[in-house]
């Protein structure tokens, strides 16, 4: 992000308690911040499951020792993380900022559109999906051409649906700098979403990436080398690591019917039809329609890996997926 222009508080990411100690040092303020890095949201509601409530926090630097040993090798389960929670490897200790307001920001894909959106809110730092429920009325919703990009009046909607100051010509100026950059991060990056919250300003009127989340697009793999080398594979399920090794989509769920089914749309369908009959599937899986004996076997070796698997059902329709494949 900071590459690119966007504004990010100053932080320091650690592994260790006493990578923590010097950090906080290093920074030299009171308070630091220290936050959980794990792939999900939620974090400041979080709790670890060794009790210690918050995956974030604002201390004094005296105590960072303290928080940052409970914290490592802890595991954070928040609203996105599911009830197994997400081990945290990583810490980051990040200078307290000064904010005066608090935004949501995000850019995601929109189907309908077959474009960009852009989703923000005037009340951040606070869940989203909450605020959605409770008041819908306060987020703006603004669709980008990905042709044409983001126009001016695109930003003027914005920053007026977030209330930023408008009438201050330079801090207008350097707000809608701050969107273009976000935005330009969303598209050079082969994002999904880029989710700023909160997306705050602070006491010099300069809009700061506080806190944000990310997603890339898999297939864009190929052209972002250096982004999915930092792929973290201990914060995914081990099952699903393993089906991307072998080009398979696979999703964990907490079922006991496992599912081998070629086309996702089959394979939603089975799902839905076993659920129908009182069933719960134990998974997700697509293998395609070229899949190969080596990869079938990894299929059901990932299946049959799940303890909690008591039968498999196999569907396939032979148009698209040769059967004595499946069978071999």
């Amino acid at each position: 992000m900071k590459a690119a222009g966007v504004n990010v508080p100053y932080g320091i990411p650690v592994s260790s308690v006493e990578e923590a100690v010097t950090a906080a040092n290093s920074i030299g303020d009171d308070e630091i911040v220290i936050k959980s890095q794990i792939l999900a949201g939620g974090r400041g509601l979080g709790t670890f499951t060794n009790g210690l409530q918050g995956g974030v926090h604002i201390i004094p630097t005296t105590k960072v020792a303290d928080y940052a040993t409970k914290m490592l090798g802890g595991t954070l389960v928040t609203k996105q993380s599911g009830p197994n929670g997400k081990p945290v490897n990583t810490l980051l200790i990040a200078k307290k900022m000064s904010l005066v307001k608090e935004f949501y920001f995000s850019i995601v894909m929109d189907r309908i559109s077959q474009g960009a959106l852009i989703i923000a809110s005037a009340e951040g730092g606070t869940s989203i999906e909450d605020l959605a429920t409770s008041n819908p009325e306060k987020i703006i919703k603004v669709p980008i051409d990905l042709d044409e990009g983001i126009q001016s009046s695109d930003i003027d909607t914005i920053l007026q649906g977030l209330g930023v100051n408008t009438g201050d010509d330079k801090a207008a100026a350097a707000a809608g700098e701050q969107i273009k950059a976000l935005y330009k991060l969303f598209v050079d990056n082969d994002c999904t979403m880029v989710e700023v919250n909160p997306l705050a300003e602070d006491i010099d009127g300069n809009l700061i990436a506080a806190d944000a989340k990310i997603g890339f697009d898999d297939n864009a793999s190929f052209r972002q080398k250096d982004i999915f080398a930092m792929r973290d594979m201990t914060q995914e399920d081990s099952r699903e690591v393993a089906a991307s090794q072998w080009d398979l989509n696979y999703i964990g769920l907490d079922g006991n019917i496992g599912c081998m089914v070629n086309g996702a749309g089959l394979a939603m369908a089975t799902m839905d039809i076993i659920s129908m009959k009182g069933g719960s599937p134990a998974n997700f899986l697509d293998v395609g329609g070229s899949a190969t004996t080596e990869q079938i076997t990894a299929a059901f070796d990932i299946i049959t890996a799940d303890p909690h698997v008591k039968a498999i059902l196999v569907n396939i329709f032979g148009g698209i997926m040769r059967c004595d494949v499946i069978a071999q």
